[in-house]
């Protein structure tokens, strides 16, 4: 599956329990098509010592959500977007793809 968001971008929500909030995307997972987002769809997760001297208990942790309930918020004009590409020519004659905004056309 094509992936549109990438780690480090802010998405925001746009279903389920979490609709509405913000955070950043710390893990992508391309093969599941799902993303692991700061802050969202936190579960309680029992983890078991492995080692001497280690600590078990429940801990809380950031599940998987779908890519596509997930929308990219532009930096510059700060409104969730859709994502464009747009060929960029380099210096050194070599074209590459850039990411772009929707509404303000920035590079995200």
């Amino acid at each position: 599956m094509k992936m549109f968001v990438k780690t480090g971008d802010t998405v925001v929500v746009l279903s389920g329990n979490d609709k509405g909030k913000q955070g950043k995307v710390l893990e992508v997972s391309p093969s599941e098509g799902k993303v692991i987002v700061e802050g969202i769809h936190v579960v309680t997760k029992h983890v078991k010592p492995r080692k001497m001297g280690d600590q078990g208990g429940i801990v809380k942790v950031e599940g998987a959500i779908y890519a596509d309930k997930v929308q990219v918020v532009c930096p510059s004009c700060k409104k969730p977007t859709r994502v464009a590409h747009k060929a960029v020519v380099a210096d050194n004659g070599k074209k590459r793809s850039i990411r772009v905004c929707k509404h303000c056309g920035e590079e995200l």
